[in-house]
């Protein structure tokens, strides 16, 4: 059921205990630093892959959106050294006691309705696993097109969903299919914050449409990493509330999957991750 939530740039408020549609699943709950940790492990080696081969190197300037967790902004800041410099903003920057001696700066921002910062300055814009979450995302895409410098280059993260449905491809057993049932579950309180389970796969397009040159896109389908195990325990757990409230799940179902999930038994996926880059033209 770990279908990606990173950063809250999202334009949704945090859901309330009343039940209201917000974030589903907000950064300041006890599970999102576990959550955080094993996303860093399952994409942080893609996303640097990508960053190392656009060219992001000593003295650059990047602009990190929706960062969410210290590890992106970190190895940014790795590669940019003392002469460069990196932004993480996000609109709950309570994650950012991680950072320590300011080699990163954080500002809280909403990417679909705040100016973008310095704009026609950075050499990368990045956003992992944001943009899904974002009822304005045609905005938010030009905001960020706006910060980059001639030449500087524009690279989006987002998961697809329904390019790759279930949490467990096989589904051999009553247990895959109970994890697959709680799986669609979540697509559904997902869909029904505006999340656009389809998003990933348009990104190239959405990348020409905003006039950025030399598009490209790959995607990366991780699958039985033990890091699916613990994201999947740790976003069951942050949602099981609302999974219940809305007869979507039973308590004892819950309960059974998360036991199934730390037995090992289960060979689990994450849904497919679209990385797409673009140049803004010289």
């Amino acid at each position: 059921m770990n279908e990606h939530e990173n950063g809250r740039e999202s334009g949704h408020d945090t859901e309330s205990d009343s039940g209201g549609q917000g974030y589903l699943l907000d950064n300041r709950q006890a599970q999102a630093g576990v959550r955080f940790r094993a996303l860093a492990e399952l994409f942080d080696p893609v996303t640097f892959r990508h960053v190392d081969r656009l060219g992001i190197g000593a003295g650059m300037r990047c602009w990190e959106v929706g960062a969410g967790g210290p590890s992106v902004p970190l190895g940014l800041a790795e590669r940019v050294g003392p002469t460069g410099a990196v932004l993480a903003t996000d609109i709950d920057v309570s994650w950012t006691r991680e950072f320590a001696g300011g080699v990163v700066d954080v500002v809280r921002h909403d990417v679909a309705a705040d100016p973008p910062p310095s704009p026609g300055s950075f050499d990368l814009v990045h956003a992992r696993l944001v943009l899904v979450h974002v009822a304005e995302r045609a905005e938010a895409v030009r905001r960020m097109v706006r910060a980059l410098r001639p030449g500087g280059w524009l690279l989006l993260e987002d998961a697809d969903p329904m390019l790759q449905p279930r949490l467990c491809p096989e589904e051999s057993g009553p247990e895959e299919r109970l994890a697959n049932r709680l799986r669609s579950g979540f697509r559904t309180l997902m869909a029904a914050r505006g999340a656009d389970l389809s998003f990933g796969r348009t990104l190239p397009r959405v990348l020409r449409a905003a006039g950025l040159a030399e598009v490209g896109a790959d995607a990366y389908f991780p699958i039985t990493s033990p890091a699916c195990a613990v994201l999947e325990a740790a976003t069951v757990r942050q949602i099981r509330g609302r999974l219940v409230a809305e007869r979507l799940a039973e308590d004892e179902e819950i309960d059974r999957h998360l036991a199934n999930v730390a037995a090992g038994r289960l060979d689990l996926a994450t849904a497919p991750m679209i990385s797409a880059w673009g140049r803004r033209p010289l």
